[in-house]
């Protein structure tokens, strides 16, 4: 049987808006089985990224369910959290959020000396040869191409072998060959290493990657058919 690795239920999230509330989600409902991709599509500011930090417990639904591989995130302490997001969830970002002052292996191995990991070097390396980086494990971000920082920070995402891994418009800054490339490398990842992945994107070609595929609107999640 195949297993959840995470479900939401009727998650909804408004913010404050003046004297106003802005729904930004409504009855949020989604369920991810293990080796899935998912795409969601959706114009800018329809609450893409907020449904994907919710998901990857950056963020608080005002109401609703979340539970990520068994585990319902309202039950959890905050240390708990903390574990889980660093064993369980990997993200990668628009923006890389590499540390300037780390080299591109010092980068991929923060996570797992929060986990305190140390023999991880050597899986380092091998994904680094795997996303043909080898030759720039100890460049600094600065010098590195956009396209090659993309690759740096999946590389971070998946250093822990997380059972989701969590893409928030990851081609949105990488042109056209680069986006391709990255897109290659998230399928390779989930036929790899068996993860599932959801992705966000305004772009309909690049959902495509999606074994299933939603479209947010007006904080209202449907399945394209």
């Amino acid at each position: 049987m195949d297993k959840v690795i995470l479900k939401a239920s009727k998650i909804c999230k408004s913010y404050k808006n003046g004297d106003k509330n802005l729904s930004v989600l409504k009855d949020f409902s989604l369920e991810i089985m293990q080796n899935e991709i998912i795409t969601i599509t959706g114009q800018s500011g329809s609450g893409k990224s907020t449904a994907l930090n919710i998901l990857g417990t950056l963020d608080l639904p005002d109401s609703g369910l979340l539970e990520i591989c068994g585990k319902e995130i309202k039950d959890l302490k905050e240390n708990e959290l903390s574990e889980l997001r660093n064993a369980n969830i990997g993200f990668v970002f628009q923006f890389h959020h590499l540390l300037s002052e780390f080299t591109a292996i010092e980068n991929v191995l923060i996570p797992t000396w929060i986990k305190g990991i140390i023999n991880k070097k050597n899986d380092a390396i091998q994904l680094f040869e795997k996303l043909n980086l080898a030759s720039k494990i100890n460049y600094f971000p600065n010098q590195l191409s956009g396209g090659e920082r993309s690759r740096v920070a999946l590389i971070r995402a998946i250093i822990n072998k997380p059972d989701i891994l969590f893409a928030d418009e990851p081609t949105g800054n990488l042109d056209i060959k680069n986006a391709i490339v990255l897109i290659d490398l998230l399928k390779q990842i989930n036929k790899d290493f068996n993860q599932s992945i959801i992705l966000t994107t305004h772009n309909p070609d690049v959902a495509l990657i999606g074994h299933r595929r939603f479209h947010l609107e007006n904080g209202i999640l449907h399945e394209q058919k």
